[in-house]
């Protein structure tokens, strides 16, 4: 029998597909993120938006509300500012479920290795694929997008610190917070419980779902971002851990970061999009800036 004062088998245990957290956590984790996409802006604009003269009450305060959020530069900016203090409590948490606490290795009980991968060949699988995955997902795109416009896209367009700012957070947070919620912290039990392909199919489906508000409805965009997903859960599946999945998404928005800044610059080559309405409270769409 074991000591009471004794951690279990599980408890301690440091492989990344049998992880010492379970389903009900790992959900519980990611509904507490969209939580926080979904409030804390709300703590962030409602005070200027007060400032600026507005009064909530009547359904044409709310509609005139709701209409300034998504329209003003200051309170668009202020939103995705808002990414910073969301993404960090996210890793914070994350952190917090991985390691009970401080109590187990994050690195190693996340999957943040090569695993039997060469290093060396890691890296260049990685980002070869960070690669093939942006120029495949491109033509994809343009084939069944046509250039249709997109709310995020209106978001990049509405200024230049917007644009700056979104290319920031596409690289030094989104890969790792996304990465780490869906194929490390909920991939894991889900292949636990239901096995390597039915825990593929749940989170590449969550991780599409999600990501369809901010790019409604470009049918392109969202079919590339379908074939990234795949690609990601498979490649977690097939090696059994998560850094090469963060590295080829870090790839991704990273090619994507560098054309949204170097853009503007290039305007007499690039048509113009027609404007879009983004939706109320645009940080909901804007979950991981790209994907």
């Amino acid at each position: 029998m074991a000591s009471p004062n004794l951690p279990s088998a599980q408890e301690t245990s440091t492989d990344p597909n049998n992880p010492p957290w379970g389903l009900g956590g790992a959900f519980v984790l990611l509904l507490l993120s969209i939580g926080l996409i979904v409030f804390v802006p709300l703590f962030i604009v409602f005070p200027y938006a007060l400032s600026q003269g507005f009064t909530m009450g009547s359904a044409e305060q709310t509609q005139a509300f709701v209409q300034f959020v998504t329209t003003d530069k200051t309170s668009i900016i202020l939103q995705i500012v808002a990414l910073f203090p969301i993404h960090l409590l996210t890793l914070f948490m994350v952190w917090a479920l991985v390691t009970r606490f401080g109590r187990r290795p994050f690195f190693e009980a996340i999957g943040w290795s090569w695993g039997n991968l060469p290093t060396g060949r890691g890296w260049a699988v990685s980002i070869g694929l960070g690669i093939g995955l942006f120029l495949i997902g491109s033509f994809i795109a343009k084939v069944l997008g046509a250039d249709k416009p997109t709310p995020l896209e209106q978001i990049i367009n509405s200024s230049l610190a917007a644009r700056y700012l979104i290319s920031f957070f596409a690289v030094a947070t989104a890969p790792f917070v996304e990465e780490f919620i869906y194929r490390g912290v909920l991939y894991a039990p889900l292949q636990r419980l239901v096995g390597i392909r039915g825990a593929v199919v749940i989170v590449l489906a969550l991780f599409t779902i999600i990501h369809v508000p901010q790019y409604w409805p470009n049918a392109g965009v969202i079919t590339a971002v379908f074939l990234l997903s795949v690609a990601l859960t498979v490649v977690r599946a097939v090696s059994g851990r998560l850094l090469p999945c963060i590295i080829i998404h870090f790839v991704f928005n990273g090619i994507q970061a560098v054309l949204l800044v170097l853009e503007p610059y290039l305007q007499r080559f690039i048509p113009t999009p027609e404007p879009v309405t983004p939706p109320a409270f645009i940080l909901l769409p804007l979950i991981g800036v790209f994907t």
